[in-house]
C-alpha cells in the first residue's frame, strides 16, 4: 500500500474556495478503485493549511487517481490558489 501525506497552503481569504474543491476531490477519490482511505483536515493552529491523508492499494491505483478527471479538475482549482507539499511512503 502507498500512503500520501499532502500539506496544502493557501491564504485565509482563499481557504473556503480551496476547501470546497478539496471536499469534492475527497468524495470522488473515495469512490475510485484502489482507494483505501482519503480524507482532508483543516489545521487547528494555522488558518491557511489543509492536510490530506491518502492510502492507495498500489502504484497503479495511485497513477489512475492522478490521471482521473476529479483529480485534474479539483486539483487544478486548488493549484490556482495555493501550493502542495507531498510525502509518499510505502506501507508494508
Amino acid at each position: 500500500m502507498i500512503r500520501i501525506n499532502c500539506f496544502y497552503q493557501t491564504t485565509e481569504e482563499r481557504l473556503e474556495e480551496a476547501l470546497a474543491a478539496a471536499k469534492e476531490l475527497v468524495a470522488e477519490s473515495n469512490k475510485q478503485d484502489g482507494c483505501v482511505a482519503y480524507d482532508v483536515f483543516k489545521s487547528g493552529t494555522r488558518p491557511d493549511i489543509l492536510f490530506f491523508c491518502e492510502t492507495w492499494r498500489d502504484e497503479a491505483a495511485l497513477k489512475a487517481h492522478m490521471a482521473s478527471e476529479p483529480f485534474v479538475k479539483f486539483g487544478g482549482i486548488m493549484n490556482a490558489v495555493g501550493k502542495f507539499t507531498i510525502e509518499q511512503f510505502e506501507m508494508k
